[in-house]
């Protein structure tokens, strides 16, 4: 199931900004990524169109272009271009069953941090023919509120989504991502029986875009490094293996695509995955794909610890217990 979808065309977009602004980032904006601070300012802006602009270089940073996920520094110069922002009367709000997916999916929250055990199908935020996404339900929910995400996921990957409530945790949070430490870990179930132990991969990937924006990832030298690491956890047989991965980058796809390079790809992965092995795990009631965020955690610099689990869902809990099954009838 998809959630808070609605094409938004640039035909819905009213008047025009009045002139480039030219921005200087202030020590408590530091650190964000670009797209972040591009968005807080034109937040009535679809995320699609944020990301265009950045890419057609006319956001620029110190004068040059930069990606949407660079991160700015205290002092860096920004130049913002006129764009056609639509009135705030005319965004709209989620729909009722959305904010009641987002408002059960809260599974944890302090004086710094929410998490969101987030469901397949909902994307993170609005952009790319979705209008709406988890960030503006929790507005949506908690009007007035400083709420921005910490990281991302994949729209059909279920799990721990992290949203800072004030911009100090954000900051901190950042750096923590920066520095590597942030451990993010996910179960997925890929195609058949993982015969490389423990395995580091260690690749290289490069986003490219192609007609309609739509993106892929492919592996390739002149990409940006990627580490993950697999550890198997249940075989089922030669058919299926469940993995717990951990990610030492935050690459676009980064866990599909080298799954994928790995020779063993993602179960229900339309875009990277194997046609007839997904076909073949339908059987086993799986229709989504098999991507979980199941935990993360980290040490906060002033001291404590972090750190939060969520289960696999039902859907996929469910297909784990039917190849389970099969396998103890072949004994």
């Amino acid at each position: 199931m998809s959630y808070g979808e609605n094409d938004v065309t640039e035909q819905q977009i009213g008047p025009p900004t009045a002139a480039v602004r030219l921005l200087e980032v202030t020590a408590e904006q530091a650190g964000q990524r670009l797209d972040n601070f591009v968005h807080r300012l034109l937040g009535d802006l679809p995320r699609s169109r944020i990301y265009r602009v950045i890419r057609k270089g006319e956001v620029r940073v110190n004068g040059h272009r930069a990606g949407p996920d660079t991160r700015l520094q205290e002092h860096d110069k920004i130049r913002i271009p006129p764009v056609r922002v639509r009135p705030a009367s005319e965004v709209g709000q989620p729909s009722a069953s959305m904010l009641e997916v987002i408002r059960t999916a809260i599974v944890r929250e302090d004086d710094n941090l929410l998490v969101l055990d987030k469901p397949s199908g909902v994307a993170v935020h609005g952009g790319s023919g979705v209008s709406f996404g988890a960030i503006e339900a929790l507005r949506a929910l908690r009007p007035g509120a400083s709420l921005e995400l910490v990281h991302r996921l994949d729209r059909d990957t279920s799990g721990v989504l992290l949203i800072a409530k004030n911009t100090a945790a954000l900051r901190i949070v950042h750096a923590l991502l920066r520095d590597g430490g942030f451990e993010k870990r996910y179960l997925a179930l890929v195609k058949g029986k993982w015969d490389l132990g423990r395995k580091r991969i260690d690749i290289p990937l490069r986003t490219d875009l192609r007609v309609g924006g739509e993106r892929t990832v492919r592996a390739d030298a002149s990409g940006k490094p990627s580490l993950s690491e697999f550890r198997p956890v249940q075989f089922f047989g030669k058919r299926a293996s469940l993995m717990e991965v951990a990610i030492f980058t935050g690459r676009t796809h980064q866990i599909r695509v080298h799954a994928q390079h790995a020779g063993h790809p993602v179960a229900g992965d339309a875009k990277y995955g194997d046609e007839e092995f997904n076909s073949e795990l339908r059987a086993f009631g799986l229709n989504r794909m098999f991507l979980h965020a199941h935990s993360v955690s980290f040490e906060w610099p002033s001291g404590g610890e972090f750190s939060v689990n969520t289960p696999l869902p039902p859907e996929l809990a469910g297909t784990i217990d039917k190849l389970a099954a099969e396998k103890t009838r072949k004994r």
